[in-house]
């Protein structure tokens, strides 16, 4: 599918169908119980020393001092990230579009009148410029049929098995292992100073929880995303199951996020990451508190290692994570630190990328 049809496809309304889918001075100690390596001298090795890496690590320090005015309780250290664009790849297409896709096959064995049922029939063709046009209900008829109708246990199961199977087309490795190292740095250093990490994203929250813990270290309960509803029944054998539903709880995206942190965290986080128009109103929710505050937003500036896409500063437009000029704008205006992913990050994954 190409880059080019996916830039139609809205942040909010894709990934609402799919819900519908310690102190810095121990710092070099600690790090090295959060996935780097025990050699590594400094934090967030995977960073330039330039004003984000060192923001970073002025936010931990003045949090984490007892003599701060800026000093952050332990119960009250939460750190908001959202996912897609932030931890992991995005480009050019959503995973969780990807495995929806990648279900419709199976889906139609088991009803073969789909087959000749739009948007079923395009899915089938595996017809990548095809299936790029199909409109905003198509996506979210497949994500429906595809995320919905089964009982938990089997939806996490048959996640589970795909995202341990599934490569990307780009790099032909697991879309597990596009994760981003320097964040992956990022959320275990802030572990390390007592912290809790929390992913806020706006894909489906159940999606997510199946792989959170084995690629974040973050356990499931710690994921807040877009959320359908549960029905309470019983199987054959007198079981009691959950059934998901085709019915939209909470579309954990733009004004969404503060408010699925509310619901679910029930605290106002102290660091936020996004990279987004998605992220916001979670950065400003984040900012309006007290003690110290850090707000990031990565930005796809790299074309050669990742992608490049904004449309601020010149880059290419997108409706796949945009970052537009306005958004560059407010975070100079607000005091927000922009991640340079040319000029930030020394690799961008854990394989050399």
């Amino acid at each position: 599918m190409s880059l080019t049809e996916w830039k139609s496809v809205s942040r909010r309304h894709v990934l609402g169908g799919l819900a519908a889918l310690p102190a810095l001075s121990a710092l070099p100690a600690l790090f090295a119980a959060s996935g780097a390596r025990a050699d590594e001298a400094a934090p967030l090795p995977s960073w330039n020393d330039r004003p984000a890496k060192q923001a970073i690590l002025a936010f931990l320090r003045a949090a984490t001092d007892p003599a701060s005015t800026d000093f952050v309780p332990a119960e009250d250290r939460i750190a908001a990230f959202d996912q897609d664009g932030t931890l992991w790849v995005e480009h050019p297409i959503y995973t969780q579009v990807v495995y929806c896709l990648d279900r419709v096959p199976g889906l139609v064995k088991a009803n073969p009148h789909l087959a000749k049922v739009e948007p079923f029939r395009t899915a089938l063709t595996g017809d990548l410029e095809r299936i790029g046009k199909l409109s905003l209900r198509d996506l979210e008829t497949i994500a429906a049929a595809t995320l919905t109708g089964m009982d938990v246990e089997t939806f996490a199961a048959e996640a589970k098995a795909w995202i341990e199977a599934a490569h990307d087309h780009r790099w032909k490795r697991f879309y597990t292992d596009l994760v981003y190292q320097p964040m992956q740095e990022v959320l275990g250093l802030f572990r390390a100073n007592g912290f809790k990490t929390f992913i806020v994203t706006g894909g489906g929250q159940d999606f997510v929880r199946v792989y959170s813990q084995r690629v974040y270290g973050i356990p499931p309960e710690q994921v807040v995303g877009s959320a359908l509803g549960t029905q309470f029944g019983y199987d054959k054998a007198g079981r009691p199951i959950l059934t998901k539903e085709p019915k939209l709880l909470l579309n954990d995206d733009h004004a969404g996020k503060p408010e699925g942190i509310h619901l679910e965290i029930g605290r106002r986080p102290h660091a936020a990451f996004g990279n987004s128009t998605g992220d916001r109103e979670m950065l400003e929710y984040v900012k309006s508190g007290g003690g110290a505050r850090l707000m990031m937003l990565v930005l796809h500036d790299d074309a050669k290692r990742e992608y490049a896409y904004g449309p601020a500063r010149g880059l290419p437009d997108t409706r796949v994570g945009s970052f537009p000029a306005a958004l560059d704008d407010q975070a100079k205006r607000d005091g927000w630190v922009v991640v340079s992913m040319k000029d930030d990050w020394k690799r961008i994954f854990a394989f050399g990328g």
